[in-house]
């Protein structure tokens, strides 16, 4: 029969796996003394377990499937969001291919929430806690069935880094399916749209540069249709990085939601996971310290998000690899930004599609010899052996990405940041800035909508550096994202003279000269809780530094007189979060 990968795109060869694939997955042919990782046997195996398979009977199995590998199919599906939508269609794909693989699917549901709806209010302090209830919710199932595999499916931003981590600390056999970019809307110009152009749309409105009707037309043609944000925000670093980690199949980040090959790829996935149980290869076989490298070096090639920084950290935390800020510091010190991708630059990930999709950056970073080709990857085969036949970007004509010996900036556009301000770290984003340092007197606000309606009243001036605080992770609780504020200042044209910090966090949508995860953040004591109105703040990027400039006397007389403010939520999963929740530094996560 045909290898695990088809040809399904011009000069795209997709390699075929180390391992056949098997029809049959039966007793006979696999005895219980070779069956490595049945850990489903603790749930149906033996007389004792009779009324357990009585209740899986009733939802379909029949005798021969208790002796087959019985696998949890995590569908975070929901009409909620576009990046979610039409992730049934694509489960159902993924369950006919562990079927023909000699599998037992079980499909189950796990919860998503929408970053782009939830933006700007106070259901964006549900996004980060949202990572580790995804994470929490696959624990429960699969953990709770003694799945032998996970195959799960995910869209929105927090579903990449919360099913890895699930996979990471149950640790069975698992691939991870991203559901694909949304394709880009069409503007009444003819000009490219995507989400981030109506959050900028809105500042444009406020600043009375475009009108109420072009304002409705961005708004009704920014989202075409289903699929994940289209630049290289949160979702496609992620999948970038997952797919970079070995933890998805070639081409999984980019290609398009809606297409065939998405299909295609969600059944080959399911057949994957089945040889993975197989030869009982598991997750923490493939994130290791070299793979997490693979995942931070390809999301600096393309531009990522900031967000990747806390999430590869949370990663490596459940598969028990050590892995601090200053990895991320070490990496980005060597690895060029080469991608011209909004936000900081002009295409879509379907443009990079185009152009070969992530498999063709990654040849090219293995090329030169920027990434590490050894570590074992869901196909059964190594990194660079899935990309022996994947062409190199470079060898087409084309302008998405930039030549090694002309990036768009020579060293990793994410930096991260110390000073008096910011003794455990925080992180900014350079991609696309031609400013990268800023000393001003700071504008502080406790909480978004105080900013937010600063910027709408037209109050913040160039040269200002905007502090938010009291929206870290316990502080929020949550650490939300502020795409809105910095959308709004783009589109008053101040996104390159203004600076602005926070212990909150950005979208991968975002960009200017912001510095977010400020930790220690307000809410624990952190120096950003003893910033005054006018007190000069310097923001030096490509020194790595936050500096209040305020002398240590006085600082020490503020913090003497701070008093520890009382917690904003008192019950539900916002007020546990806040209670088990770590440092920005450290991840923010809740083991």
């Amino acid at each position: 029969m045909p290898g695990l990968f088809e040809v399904d795109r011009p000069a795209a060869l997709l390699p075929a796996l180390l391992f056949p694939i098997s029809s049959s997955y039966t007793e006979a042919s696999f005895p219980m003394a070779e069956r490595p990782n049945r850990t489903s046997l603790t749930t149906t195996g033996g007389t004792s377990r009779a009324p357990n398979r009585a209740m899986l009977r009733a939802v379909g199995f029949h005798d021969d499937d208790f002796e087959r590998p019985m696998i949890g199919v995590a569908s975070l599906f929901s009409d909620i969001t576009p990046c979610n939508a039409h992730l049934d269609r694509l489960a159902r794909k993924g369950i006919e291919g562990i079927r023909a693989a000699g599998g037992v699917p079980q499909i189950y549901g796990a919860p998503t929430a929408s970053d782009g709806i939830m933006m700007g209010h106070m259901g964006m302090r549900y996004s980060l806690v949202s990572r580790e209830v995804i994470a929490d919710s696959i624990e429960v199932v699969s953990g709770g069935m003694h799945h032998d595999g996970i195959l799960a499916f995910g869209g929105c931003d927090k579903n990449m880094p919360g099913c890895i981590m699930a996979m990471a600390r149950l640790n069975v056999p698992s691939v991870f399916v991203y559901g694909g970019s949304i394709l880009p809307g069409v503007g009444s110009e003819g000009e490219a749209l995507d989400i981030v152009s109506i959050f900028e749309a809105v500042g444009k409105y406020q600043a009375g540069s475009i009108d109420a009707k072009k304002l409705a037309n961005v708004e009704c043609e920014s989202c075409p249709g289903a699929g994940a944000c289209g630049g290289m925000y949160t979702a496609n670093t992620m999948s970038s990085a997952i797919e970079a980690m070995g933890m998805s199949l070639p081409y999984d980040a980019s290609y398009p939601a809606i297409t065939a090959a998405k299909e295609r790829e969600s059944f080959l996935a399911g057949q994957a996971l089945v040889e993975l149980v197989r030869k009982n290869i598991r997750p923490r076989d493939l994130i290791t310290r070299a793979s997490l490298e693979n995942a931070y070096t390809l999301v600096l090639a393309l531009g990522g998000s900031t967000n990747a920084v806390l999430h590869l950290m949370a990663i490596a935390r459940e598969a028990e690899v050590p892995w601090t800020l200053a990895d991320f510091q070490r990496i980005g010190a060597k690895v060029p930004h080469l991608a011209d991708l909004k936000p900081g630059g002009r295409y879509s990930m379907n443009d990079l599609h185009r152009v070969g999709g992530t498999p063709a950056v990654l040849r090219a970073l293995l090329d030169a010899g920027m990434i590490d080709g050894s570590c074992l990857t869901v196909t059964g085969k190594t990194l660079a052996e899935n990309l022996a036949e994947i062409p190199n970007v470079y060898s087409r004509t084309q302008d998405v990405v930039r030549p090694l010996d002309q990036p768009m900036y020579g060293t990793g556009h994410i930096k991260i940041l110390h000073g008096n301000l910011a003794p455990e770290g925080a992180v900014a984003k350079v991609a696309g800035l031609k400013v990268r340092r800023i000393t001003g007197p700071a504008r502080v606000f406790d909480g978004e909508e105080a900013c937010a309606a600063a910027i709408e009243a037209r109050t913040i001036r160039p040269g200002d550096v905007v502090v938010i605080r009291g929206e870290g992770p316990v502080g929020g609780p949550g650490m939300r994202e502020m795409l809105s504020v910095t959308a709004a200042l783009v589109g008053q044209q101040l996104g390159e003279v203004v600076g602005l910090i926070t212990d909150g966090r950005f979208s991968g949508g975002t960009h200017g000269l912001v510095v977010g995860h400020v930790s220690p953040e307000a809410y624990k004591g952190g120096p950003i809780a003893l910033i005054h109105e006018g007190d000069r703040v310097t923001i030096d990027a490509d020194a790595g530094l936050l500096t209040l400039e305020v002398d240590e006397a006085e600082l020490a007389r503020r913090k003497a007189a701070w008093k520890e403010p009382p917690p904003r939520v008192a019950r539900g999963v916002l007020a546990k979060y806040a209670r088990c929740v770590s440092s920005a530094s450290e991840g923010a996560v809740t083991s």
